[in-house]
């Protein structure tokens, strides 16, 4: 039987008041076709317009999944970690914030593995205690790469370097050639998780837990590159076989 993956998902921002009150949950469809690839069974999973049940089906969730995936999406609302929005902000969601960093303490609360991709890593580094560049071009000199390409985002811009004898580098070796499509990206590092990937510029690129398997988080977008990169489909793989099952390679 395939391992249930699940997804969290976000809703459809538009104008108009009357059309927002129809709007549809929806998750990327190349994280679901990954999953789908590997042998996992994808299941998304909206967060609630009423911030206070989050937890309670943030509990009743973790009870049906195996392993759960955090994919891109908004900005990370800044109040989460004790800061008011800067002007170089962009759009957050409160409820979907406040609903995700429910559903990953309740994850890892389960023993059950978390796979984050760009929002992931950012809202999961949040959860944990750290804290985020609201806007790394306005709040970061250093950063001097490009993090939100103009390239198509399918194709790989920056390369990454990879700590060696870390199990994101036992997946794609110690450097990797990537996508990037962010303006915000950690700042402080949760004190549970440790860095294992970081741009030439030094922003943070991956992040693991430092005393289990649990936790792996990319900044970049591998569900936009696996299926002209291969060398990016293990990070899908492993979250497969981080909940015991068997990947599809």
């Amino acid at each position: 039987m395939r391992p249930i993956i699940a997804l969290t998902g976000d809703s459809m921002v538009a104008p108009s008041p009357v059309i927002n009150l129809n709007y549809a949950d929806m998750a990327p469809n190349m994280i679901k076709n990954a999953i789908v690839k590997v042998g996992g069974a994808p299941l998304i999973l909206p967060y609630p317009e009423d911030d206070a049940v989050s937890e309670t089906l943030a509990q009743q969730y973790v009870a049906v999944f195996d392993g759960l995936v955090l994919p891109g999406g908004p900005d990370v609302d800044p109040t989460f970690y004790h800061e008011e929005p800067i002007q170089a902000m962009g759009r957050a969601t409160y409820q979907k914030d406040q609903f995700e960093i429910a559903l990953i303490k309740a994850t890892l609360e389960a023993k059950k593995p978390i796979f984050a991709i760009c929002r992931g890593i950012q809202i999961l580094n949040v959860a944990l205690g750290g804290t985020l560049y609201q806007d790394l071009p306005s709040q970061n000199p250093k950063a001097t790469i490009r993090h939100s390409q103009a390239a198509p985002g399918q194709w790989p811009t920056h390369h990454v370097a990879i700590t060696p004898g870390s199990h994101l580098a036992s997946l794609m070796g110690t450097s990797s050639y990537v996508n990037s499509r962010h303006h915000q990206a950690v700042k402080a590092v949760a004190p549970d998780l440790q860095v294992t990937a970081q741009a030439p510029d030094g922003v943070v690129e991956a992040v693991e837990s430092k005393d289990s398997d649990l936790i792996l988080g990319v900044q970049w977008h591998p569900e936009n590159m696996w299926s002209s990169f291969p060398d990016q489909l293990p990070l899908f793989s492993d979250i497969v076989k981080r909940v015991g099952g068997e990947a599809d390679e």
